[in-house]
C-alpha cells in the first residue's frame, strides 16, 4: 500500500507558542514538519531562519524537518539549516548558480536533497540531476505566500513528473505544496504525488486531528 506523508507548514502555525503548536500537530497525526523559508529577495516575503529549526529541536521535536528554501543565494543557508537539525532540504534551481554543487552540499551535510519547481519551471531542469535527488517539490502555487488557491494545470505537471521518474526506474519522492486541501488531495495523489504540504488547511482549523483525518480519508478512497 502506498505511504502518503502529511507535512504541515509552520508558516501557518502560531508563532507565539510554536513548539507547543508543532507538537500538537504531530500528535494529531502529521508525519513531517515543513519549513517555508523566504528571504524577501527570491520571493516577496520574509519568514524565518535556521534559529527556528534549532529551537524546535531543542524544544524536543524529533519528527523529520523538511526545509524548503525560497532564498537566493542558497548555499550558506543549506549548511546553516543542516546544522540546525533539518532532515530534508530543497531549493529552487533559479536561485543557485551551480545546481549540482548545491545538491552535493545538502548530501555532504547528511540531509536528503530536493529541487523545488515553480509553476512555470520546466521539468527539463531535472535532466542531469534527478538521480541525485531524494525528492522533487512541485509548487502548485507561485511561491511567496500561504493561503493561495491550487493551480489546476499543475496536475498535468505532476503526472509528467511521475512518468519521468518511473521511466528512469527511480524512487524519487514527489512532494506538492500550495492550496492542498481535503477536497483535492486525492486528485493530486492520483497524479503521482506522495508527500503533501498544507499550511492553512491544517493550522487554521480548530481541530488538527480532524483536519488531518479528512486528508487521510480522502487519500484512502
Amino acid at each position: 500500500m502506498q505511504e502518503y506523508l502529511i507535512a504541515p507548514s509552520i508558516l501557518s502555525a502560531d508563532f507565539a507558542r510554536l513548539g507547543q503548536d508543532v507538537e500538537s500537530v504531530l500528535q494529531a497525526g502529521a508525519d513531517v514538519v515543513h519549513f517555508d523559508v523566504m528571504d524577501n529577495h527570491y520571493v516577496p516575503n520574509l519568514t524565518f531562519g535556521p534559529m527556528i529549526c534549532e529551537a524546535l529541536r531543542n524544544y524536543g521535536i524529533s519528527a523529520p524537518i523538511d526545509v524548503h528554501l525560497m532564498v537566493e543565494p542558497v548555499d550558506t543557508l543549506i549548511g546553516s539549516f543542516a546544522d540546525a537539525g533539518a532532515d530534508m532540504i530543497s531549493f529552487h534551481p533559479e536561485a543557485s548558480r551551480h545546481v549540482h554543487r548545491s545538491i552535493q552540499l545538502i548530501k555532504d551535510k547528511g540531509c536528503k536533497p530536493g529541487l523545488a519547481l515553480n509553476p512555470a519551471t520546466p521539468l527539463s531542469v531535472l535532466d542531469h540531476v534527478i538521480e541525485s535527488l531524494h525528492h522533487v517539490l512541485i509548487m502548485t502555487v507561485n511561491p511567496g505566500f500561504g493561503g493561495q488557491a491550487f493551480i489546476p494545470e499543475m496536475q498535468d505537471k505532476i503526472r509528467q513528473l511521475r512518468t519521468y521518474i518511473d521511466e528512469k526506474g527511480l524512487n524519487t519522492v514527489i512532494e506538492v505544496d500550495g492550496g492542498i486541501k481535503a477536497d483535492n488531495i486525492r486528485h493530486v495523489a492520483d497524479a503521482g504525488a506522495t508527500m503533501f504540504v498544507a499550511g492553512s488547511a491544517i493550522f487554521n482549523q480548530p481541530d488538527y486531528a480532524k483536519a488531518i483525518h479528512a486528508f487521510r480519508q480522502a487519500l484512502a478512497q
